[in-house]
């Protein structure tokens, strides 16, 4: 079987086509910056210009999905649809002019396909934190190798954060503190699951996570490798430089793209604070994240 997945982030549509037997062999895989969440994410709007970016770039997908003569879609919606007053008819929309079915999903929803994707990649070996920073939410999965032990989704993504506190250039300690502060009020719940269930080692999922990986592994070609340890020493020197430094300083950075060039300040400020506030001494990527759980969630049940 050959199933075509969607995954419509707040910054980036994903398709991934792969060939479903006992196993996932992706045959093609292609990536969008629509940035759905762009101006009004904190006001629960997609605005116009976004709106219909989402929608050609759905159109070119379905064009590629039929091509590829693909048996099964998935197409999933998160955080910008789904707490966008105007998501419904975006999810109507794309139906008419593209012809594609999406499914909202719930955070909940969210963090279990992430964990499904994780896991996969075998990169879960003791009590660990997954955490899936995107552009509208970031979800947290406790879990050990075999299970989900907690999980939850939060309205902190890196465009949230940005449009709402990054008003200055660099950061001014000001605005930081006044995120630190937010990410305080809201993550209480997560640092009471972390000290019952005490997770040894952070696992960032794709995203944000695959830019650190980037920037610190000058000789590994990430995109081709499912998982790796990120020295927590190095990564915090790198967190450092790109919470100090410019917008400019960091657009001229190799391998940082431009979606990210000012997201990652907000992405290195949000896990800089859950490891130090946990108390976390490990840390790793996996590149696998939702859409591979959504694949495998479509594989044949033995």
């Amino acid at each position: 079987m050959r199933a075509a997945v969607i995954d419509l982030g707040t910054n980036t549509f994903h398709l991934i086509i792969a060939d479903l037997s006992d196993r996932v062999d992706v045959v093609y895989k292609t990536n969008s910056p629509v940035k759905l969440g762009e101006g009004k994410i904190n006001e629960n709007i997609i605005i116009p210009e976004a709106f219909e970016r989402g929608l050609q770039t759905l159109i070119s997908f379905a064009e590629e999905i039929k091509k590829q003569q693909v048996d099964v879609v998935r197409a999933t919606a998160t955080s910008a649809v789904r707490s966008a007053a105007n998501g419904t008819d975006f999810v109507k929309a794309a139906k008419l002019r593209a012809g594609i079915d999406i499914e909202v999903i719930s955070g909940e929803e969210e963090a279990g396909y992430i964990f499904k994707g994780v896991q996969a990649t075998g990169v879960i070996v003791e009590p660990s934190l997954i955490m899936d920073i995107g552009g509208g939410s970031t979800e947290f999965i406790l879990c050990n190798p075999e299970q989900v032990l907690w999980k939850k989704s939060y309205n902190i993504g890196a465009a949230r954060l940005m449009q709402a506190y990054f008003k200055s250039d660099p950061i001014s300690e000001a605005d930081k503190n006044i995120i630190l502060d937010h990410l305080e009020n809201i993550l209480r719940e997560l640092k009471e699951a972390c000290a019952a269930h005490q997770p040894l080692a952070l696992i960032g999922s794709a995203g944000a996570f695959e830019t650190f990986a980037t920037l610190l592994l000058k000789d590994v070609e990430v995109k081709n490798i499912t998982s790796c340890t990120l020295p927590m020493a190095a990564y915090k020197k790198l967190a450092a430089e790109l919470i100090a430094s410019t917008h400019e300083e960091r657009a001229g950075m190799k391998g940082l793209i431009p979606l990210r060039v000012d997201m990652i300040v907000l992405a290195a400020i949000l896990t800089n604070y859950v490891i130090d506030e946990i108390g976390l001494e490990k840390l790793s990527l996996s590149t696998y994240d939702l859409k591979m759980g959504v694949l495998r969630s479509l594989l044949p049940v033995k």
